[in-house]
């Protein structure tokens, strides 16, 4: 809670094993040209939310080889469940798995409450024919998809590939991270802000725009009710990206909607 006025869930935290931490973390690193804040270990996170008043993470990581799915699948099922009060999982799937059905219907079964994918470090482009099972599936399912979007160097993940499937798949929900378009910030907003079954997060924009002028105007664009709090854990200190959220001329309604309320309703937090 904090000043004992928001309750917080950040809704964008990727957490790793401990056997594979250090590389997992050194791989993102490297693929942005940035030095993580924090190590990327549940253990880390908990203990960062109770320093700052942060109730709840939604937490995940993304296979990059369909023989990681379910190995990644299990250890975030397993940290949720020793957690279940401050954590909340995403599961992950890849495009040439061979069985993305059966995938899905683990994640299920396993309580994760959504996808996570990152098409630029997965190298496929959203509207990837590969990939149009897995959005039937969680259209049908009711699984929300947390998407990486946005790359000024690839193809992968901007505004026009994914205009199509929110189209497309109307009954999907998609919350499309880095509100809609890491480094295209302007190109994304401008196509994608009233899509209906779209919802953005606030990670990796800070620290990246540096100037959090247009910021404001980008949540008016979304709506209020449409952004979601996240830190990208442990890219970012999820203490410092609350310091700069707070920094925005926002209400305490819409502080609200999108501390807390908007994640709530997309991942079926209570």
């Amino acid at each position: 809670m904090i000043n004992e006025t928001f309750q917080v869930i950040d809704a964008h935290c990727h957490i790793y094993p401990e056997k594979i931490v250090d590389r997992a973390v050194a791989g993102t690193d490297q693929f942005y040209g940035t030095r993580a804040a924090c190590r990327g270990t549940a253990g880390e996170l908990i203990e960062i939310g109770k320093k700052t008043g942060i109730d709840h993470f939604v937490v995940q990581s993304v296979a990059t080889a369909p023989k990681q799915v379910t190995s990644i699948n299990e250890f975030l099922a397993a940290e949720v469940a020793e957690h279940p009060e401050v954590l909340t999982g995403l599961g992950t799937v890849h495009p040439d798995s061979a069985d993305q059905e059966g995938d899905i219907r683990r994640i299920k079964a396993l309580g994760l409450k959504g996808i996570k994918i990152h098409p630029d470090i997965q190298k496929f482009k959203i509207d990837d024919y590969r990939f149009l099972k897995v959005y039937e599936l969680c259209e049908e399912e009711g699984l929300p998809i947390l998407m990486h979007t946005g790359d000024y160097r690839y193809d992968y993940s901007n505004p026009n590939r994914l205009l199509p499937i929110l189209k497309i798949f109307t009954g999907l929900t998609v919350i499309g991270a880095h509100f809609g378009g890491w480094s295209v910030w302007e190109e994304a907003t401008r196509e994608l802000a009233g899509m209906p079954n779209l919802y953005v997060d606030c990670s990796s924009t800070f620290q990246f725009m540096k100037d959090l002028s247009p910021i404001p105007d980008m949540i008016a664009a979304y709506g209020a009710d449409r952004v979601l709090f996240g830190s990208d854990f442990p890219m970012w200190s999820p203490e410092r990206e609350l310091e700069l959220f707070m920094q925005l001329p926002l209400s305490d309604a819409d502080r609200r909607l999108i501390f807390s309320e908007n994640a709530k309703k997309v991942f079926l937090i209570k």
